[in-house]
């Protein structure tokens, strides 16, 4: 079953849907094209927000968990995905190694689970090597819904990277580096290392992406001959920064006041009658963590100690010192009255299902990504990428999720963008 959305579905949405269901064949084409010229990263997922007026992404995670929220109907897509991407980088495969998070949170072990399914389903020998210290023999851990997974002390050589009598072609992290990269994964030459290690949030930056999907949603607007603010987050960035120290904060509070103005116009040309709102994340890092809403600048200069503290760290304990301020998108999407926004899941260049992420306590404005937080399946009645032709825009279930998943993948192609730009190893695109 398809959750029931309570939702904007006769406001201006529709003629953004409606632009986009009648451009399918350029669309695809487009995206075509660029794949021919670019290299999709080899899983994403992107948080899609749906102001009923506006539909982007806030967030593009390169390392994704929650895997084991997919639909029983979602596997053989990723499956089929799956054996696109290993094709492309390693046909020969017969082993893949995952190198997980280091964390025995059964919820995301059930997420390596079913990443593992996947890749034994695509004729792949799956084994989990664990980073942690604590792991120093096969050690196999309960699953919530029934199963095990065992996890493997890794073993370095000189070159490369495997576990007691098993040796990969590739090696899949399923982990985003936030903590910085581990001396065991740099230098492996012979083997396939996917992401690879500057997607981790150890050098990736949050604003360098949107930079990047801007240029993408630029591109993708002039195609469509629409306004591409329609499907873009205003930012802007700012380094410098220490919420404990109160240092910086000018800087925060002065891009926030010109963003929210920037916003407040757009609202005014279209008409639409809602309290402007920016959000202030760390720059990098993941987690749900190191971020709060502004309604007026002001604000910013009486955050008091705790807030501040809330603001001063991120995922493992990271001191946040640059952060992006983002233009806030409201989401109107609810599942029985909780707060609601779609989470699209991608491999290789392939829109592979999603889920809602749902929040009973926070509001239209907040970030759902928090404790508290959780997940009903979006199950596709039919594949993200079958539009159905000739059906009302906001009638059609298919045609709605069709919408998100060219979100997801504008952002997934902005990926692909900022991963070239940020290679150490290789020349800047132009």
């Amino acid at each position: 079953m398809v959750p029931h959305l309570v939702t904007a579905l006769t406001g201006p949405i529709n003629e953004l849907e409606q632009r986009i269901l009648e451009s399918t064949p350029v669309i695809e084409r487009w995206f075509r094209l660029e794949w021919m010229e670019h290299t999709p990263p080899f899983y994403t997922s992107v948080d899609v927000r749906n102001a009923g007026f506006k539909l982007a992404p806030v967030d593009t995670n390169l390392f994704p968990g929650g895997w084991n929220h997919l639909t029983p109907e979602m596997i053989p897509l990723a499956v089929q995905a799956a054996m696109a991407a290993i094709e492309k980088i390693c046909p020969e495969a017969k082993n893949l190694l995952l190198v997980p998070e280091n964390t025995t949170d059964s919820f995301y072990l059930s997420n390596l689970a079913t990443l593992q399914q996947i890749f034994y389903m695509a004729g792949l020998n799956v084994r989990v090597g664990s980073l942690s210290n604590d792991i120093t023999e096969p050690t196999t851990k309960e699953l919530p819904g029934g199963g095990t997974i065992v996890l493997e002390p890794l073993l370095r050589s000189k070159r490369r990277l495997g576990l007691k009598n098993f040796d990969p072609c590739t090696i899949l992290l399923n982990n985003d580096l936030s903590a910085g990269v581990p001396g065991i994964l740099e230098d492996l030459h012979e083997q396939y290392l996917l992401p690879p290690l500057h997607a981790g949030w150890a050098t990736r930056r949050k604003s360098t992406h949107f930079k990047a999907y801007e240029e993408v949603a630029k591109r993708f607007g002039k195609l469509l001959g629409m306004d591409h603010w329609l499907i873009h987050p205003m930012f802007s960035q700012c380094g410098e920064v220490d919420f404990n120290e109160a240092q910086g904060l000018e800087c925060v509070r002065s891009h926030a006041d010109a963003l929210l103005t920037k916003v407040r116009r757009k609202y005014k040309e279209y008409g639409i009658n809602e309290k402007p709102f920016v959000v202030v994340k760390a720059d990098n890092g993941t987690g749900g963590m190191g971020i709060m809403t502004v309604r007026d600048a002001k604000d910013i200069d009486s955050l008091s100690p705790q807030a501040r503290a809330r603001m001063a760290t991120t995922q493992g304990g990271r001191a946040v010192s640059e952060v992006i301020i983002q233009e806030g998108v409201l989401t109107h999407e609810r599942i029985n009255s909780a707060v609601a926004e779609p989470v699209v899941y991608m491999m290789d260049r392939y829109v592979v299902g999603g889920f809602y992420r749902i929040h009973a306590d926070r509001g239209v404005d907040e970030n759902l990504n928090a404790p508290g937080s959780s997940f009903v399946p979006l199950a596709f009645e039919q594949s993200a990428q079958l539009p159905q032709p000739g059906a009302k825009p906001g009638a059609s279930v298919p045609n709605r999720f069709y919408m998100y998943g060219v979100i997801g993948r504008l952002a997934m192609l902005a990926a692909s963008y900022e991963l070239e730009a940020t290679d150490p190893d290789a020349e800047n695109y132009d």
